[in-house]
């Protein structure tokens, strides 16, 4: 059994930052969100539909990026003469201004473009699609530093009241300032899910040059340790996700005690 007792709801509104280990399950549940695995048990409700169903009335209103694709040996205009149809919402104007500023040109067949250029054109059009859940997976994967910023950029103004974003990513710096909500798997289960403020209102982060008793978890640094300690005095600090990712796995009685 890859999950036990996960009990889980997405609310329209947030751009969540999905994590864990190798192995841990990411991509599988991403794909049993939008139908492409389906649960041995229990249920799975999206936006009203059960996904396995693949009810054309859900899939045009998801946009699904996974880590790895193939694209055709067509250029641009063909791709979207063929398959923009299927999404009833497809915004055009909006697909061109994102080609425009990923720089991805026009004219050679979308197979014979770079890597990252295919990573960026197939992130351009789910957006383009207007789906109001935006599932990606490892997006940051094959972008350079300007295109990680730009990518950065264009999700956060993807974001609106009725859309929800999923990110599943191991690059956990590519999303610092992203997301609103932190989803980390452990041990098949759902180790932690709460929102950003909720967490630094809990856990201060910070800098140190000696540990004490009071310190949940560290790691040694340049001048010191990172450390994370119970946020007692309400002091404000920014989410270290690799930190907190780290003290998870060390450290997840601590934390456990702490949020629940």
């Amino acid at each position: 059994m890859l999950f036990r007792d996960m009990n889980m709801q997405l609310n329209c509104g947030h751009i969540y930052g999905l994590f864990g280990e190798n192995g841990a399950g990411k991509s599988t549940l991403l794909k049993n969100i939008v139908g492409l695995v389906y649960a041995q048990s229990g249920t799975l409700n999206v936006m009203g539909f059960d996904p396995k169903k693949r009810q054309p009335a859900l899939l045009q209103d998801i946009c699904f990026i996974p880590e790895e694709f193939e694209l055709p040996s067509v250029y641009i205009d063909n791709y979207l003469k063929s398959t923009a149809p299927f999404y009833p919402k497809f915004d055009y104007q909006r697909f061109k201004l994102l080609i425009s500023e990923f720089n991805i040109p026009s004219d050679q067949r979308l197979n014979e473009i770079s890597y990252g250029q295919k990573k960026k054109f197939i992130i351009a059009f789910g957006l383009s699609t207007q789906a109001r859940l935006v599932i990606m997976d490892e997006p940051t994967n094959g972008l350079d530093i300007p295109s990680k910023t730009q990518f950065r950029k264009i999700m956060a103004s993807a974001l609106t009241e009725d859309r929800c974003i999923i990110i599943s990513t191991h690059q956990v710096r590519d999303l610092d300032n992203l997301i609103d909500t932190v989803i980390m798997l452990n041990e098949n289960s759902i180790a932690l899910n709460a929102s950003v403020e909720e967490i630094t209102q809990k856990l201060c982060f910070k800098r140190v040059k000696e540990l004490d008793e009071t310190v949940i978890y560290s790691e040694p640094s340049i001048s010191g340790y990172q450390a994370i300690f119970s946020n007692s005095n309400e002091q404000e600090s920014k989410l270290d996700i690799e930190l907190l990712f780290n003290a998870l796995l060390n450290e997840s009685g601590k934390l456990k005690q702490i949020f629940n």
